[in-house]
C-alpha cells in the first residue's frame, strides 16, 4: 500500500497528444490520494478529459507525465503482460455500454475476468451471489439481448466485482438509462460499493449521481478542483 494507508495515488499527472496543429493538452498537474471506501465523482464539461482520466487512473492508457500507484504499485512500470494480469485483478469497469458479449448467457458475461485461469467453483458461486444481489438471479442464462438495458448494466456491475478489485471505474454508468432505471443502477452501485469495501471512482454527467459521492471533483481547464 501507499503512504498513509492510501489505495490509489495520483502525482503530478499530465496527458497530452501530439498532433498535426501541434501539441494538444488534456489534463495537466492533477494530483489526489484515495483510500478505500472511498466514493468519488469526477464532473465537467463533454471533451475535458473526463474519461481520458479514468483511463489513466485505470491502467488502459499511460499518462505523458506524472504518476499512478495502485496499492503501491505503478502499473505503467509493468510489461504488456503483466500490465494486462494486474488490471484485470485490480480494477473493475463499468462503461456506458455495458460491452456484453451477445453470444454469452448473463452467468458467462461475469465470468469473463475469470477466464486467464482455470475455471473454479468460487468464480461461479460468487458470480451467482453477485447476480442474486444485482437482482438477476432468475436471469443468469439468458442473453443480454433478451435484457433491458437497466439489467445490462447490472450484469455489468457484476461483472466489474468478480475479481474483488479494489478499484472500480464508472464511466457514465446511467448515461444510456432512464430515469427510473438510472436510479436502481446508482442504488445498486453505492451500495455494492459499501459492501465491497473499494474504491469507486465514477465521471458523471448525472448531478445526483455526482453528489451521492462523498469526495466530488470538476475538471476545469485541464485541472481537477473540488467541486
Amino acid at each position: 500500500m501507499g503512504a498513509g494507508g492510501s489505495l490509489l495515488e495520483v502525482s503530478s499527472l499530465s496527458k497530452h497528444y501530439v498532433t498535426s496543429r501541434g501539441r494538444l493538452s488534456i489534463l495537466s498537474d492533477v494530483s489526489f490520494t484515495l483510500t478505500r471506501g472511498d466514493s468519488v465523482s469526477i464532473v465537467g464539461p463533454s471533451g475535458s478529459g473526463k474519461s481520458t482520466l479514468l483511463y489513466i487512473v485505470g491502467a488502459l492508457e499511460p499518462p505523458s507525465t506524472g504518476t499512478v500507484t495502485l496499492e503501491g504499485i505503478d502499473p505503467f512500470s509493468l510489461d504488456d503482460g503483466a500490465l494486462a494480469a494486474f488490471r484485470n485483478a485490480k480494477v473493475g469497469f463499468v462503461f456506458q455500454d455495458h460491452l456484453l458479449l451477445p453470444q454469452c448467457t448473463v452467468l458467462e458475461n461475469v465470468l469473463v475476468p475469470t477466464l486467464v485461469s482455470e475455471p473454479d467453483v468460487t468464480s461461479t458461486k460468487r458470480a451467482l451471489s453477485l447476480l442474486e444481489r444485482v437482482g438477476l438471479a432468475d436471469r443468469v442464462d439468458h442473453r443480454p439481448a433478451e435484457l433491458s438495458g437497466g439489467e445490462r448494466q447490472r450484469v455489468a456491475m457484476a461483472r466489474a466485482l468478480i475479481q474483488n478489485p479494489p478499484l472500480v471505474v464508472c464511466d457514465e454508468p446511467t448515461g444510456n438509462l432512464d430515469h427510473e432505471s438510472a436510479d436502481t443502477v446508482m442504488s445498486l452501485l453505492f451500495e455494492l460499493h459499501a459492501q465491497e469495501n473499494n474504491v469507486l471512482l465514477v465521471v458523471t454527467h448525472n448531478t445526483e449521481l455526482a453528489a451521492r459521492c462523498g469526495i466530488r471533483y470538476r475538471l476545469n481547464n485541464e485541472r481537477l478542483e473540488s467541486a
